[in-house]
């Protein structure tokens, strides 16, 4: 059975045509470039070749792009472009699930490289489940995007700290390069991508990706904005970032938006509908449920929570916890479980984010924000 994708929904093309016009005005990038090593740069050797990504735009062309665009879509303009760390070259683009996020930011990608010859992206998820279903995308959709875009070589990969001779031909092939990484593979220093190799040329798979110059697509960054995820993003050294979610935490530069009540009146979805409790089979969510207590040496509960296990890979975990433990820890490091937990006789306070909740799941029993 061969899916059919339609090119020509408008809500769709609009998302697309909000992030090409970013760069309107920039002519198209060279084949490559020659890239100068110092030893506070790549490493140790004096001079590497590579092909990347090269806006030549001024700020404040790209403002003036980013003020037209809000305008187009009816959103208020900003007065100066926005992002964390000074990074202004964030753009934000919120669509309800299910209006074909993935297919469209797959779609920029061929549109960004066509009108101006960008050819190095990654795109960066929370988790290996989206990762994979970011791939199966790709296949799908592999064969609809030669015929929009006059059969363009492109070579997606997922990362693999076992081949590292991709990341090599990402930083070096001058065709179009599409990394999917999940951000677990990075955001640590003892991950292989952030250690100098043998496979890599003596230098940090990091070092040849930031030679690349990469345009980020971030899916699902309100899940990445912990100080680990963000700094491993930032060392990327991205020339641009692209954020597609249904639910920001942050709108910088936001371009786009396709929100529920939008979605509802152009008859995208069927209904609106307010969850109160978070899936335990949610991965991208916190989730946190207490099972039990116990007080017969000390106060203790024993909570399920998701926890990062062998490979990497998220799944559910029951453990017991006291006073001075962390779910942070617990789960293996996530960063949407920074908690504080503490007992007062037989209750058990978690506090999550901003919201604090008594007993089994934290959205039912919302007691204050924080």
């Amino acid at each position: 059975m061969k899916l059919k994708f339609d090119p020509s929904l408008d809500y769709q093309r609009r998302a697309i045509d909000a992030v090409a016009d970013v760069f309107d005005g920039q002519p198209i990038a060279q084949s490559g470039f020659e890239i100068s090593q110092t030893t506070g740069g790549l490493g140790l050797v004096s001079t590497e070749q590579a092909v990347g990504n090269a806006i030549t735009l001024a700020p404040e062309k790209i403002l003036e792009n980013v003020r037209a665009i809000q305008e187009r879509n009816g959103i208020e303009r900003v007065a100066e472009l926005q992002g964390p760390q000074n990074d202004r070259m964030n753009f934000t683009i919120e669509m309800e699930t299910g209006t074909g996020k993935t297919y469209v930011y797959l779609r920029t990608i061929f549109e960004l490289n066509k009108k101006y010859g960008f050819s190095k992206f990654i795109i960066v998820v929370p988790s290996i489940a989206i990762r994979e279903g970011v791939l199966k995308s790709i296949e799908m959709m592999g064969e609809h995007f030669r015929t929009l875009y006059d059969n363009v070589p492109f070579r997606p990969f997922v990362y693999d700290s076992k081949k590292l001779e991709k990341v090599n031909a990402f930083a070096k092939d001058n065709s179009l390069q599409i990394m999917i990484i999940n951000i677990q593979s990075f955001q640590r220093e003892a991950n292989i991508f952030n250690q100098e190799h043998e496979r890599s040329y003596g230098y940090r798979p990091r070092d040849l990706v930031k030679a690349a110059r990469p345009i980020l697509i971030i899916d699902e960054p309100q899940n990445m904005e912990g100080e680990r995820s963000a700094e491993a993003i930032r060392n990327l050294e991205a020339v641009a970032t692209l954020r597609y979610s249904a639910t920001h935490k942050n709108f910088y530069n936001l371009l786009y938006l396709l929100d529920p009540v939008r979605a509802y009146e152009l008859r995208l979805v069927k209904q609106i509908e307010v969850a109160s409790i978070r899936s335990d089979d949610s991965f991208n969510d916190a989730y946190v449920k207490l099972l039990q207590t116990d007080n017969k040496n000390g106060i203790k509960a024993q909570v399920e929570i998701h926890k990062i296990k062998r490979g990497g890979q998220v799944g559910t975990a029951k453990v017991w916890v006291k006073q001075t433990d962390d779910l942070f820890i617990k789960s293996g490091e996530i960063e949407l479980l920074t908690s504080d937990i503490f007992s007062y006789k037989s209750l058990i306070l978690l506090c999550l984010g901003c919201q604090k909740a008594l007993h089994g799941l934290f959205s039912p029993a919302i007691v204050s924000e924080c």
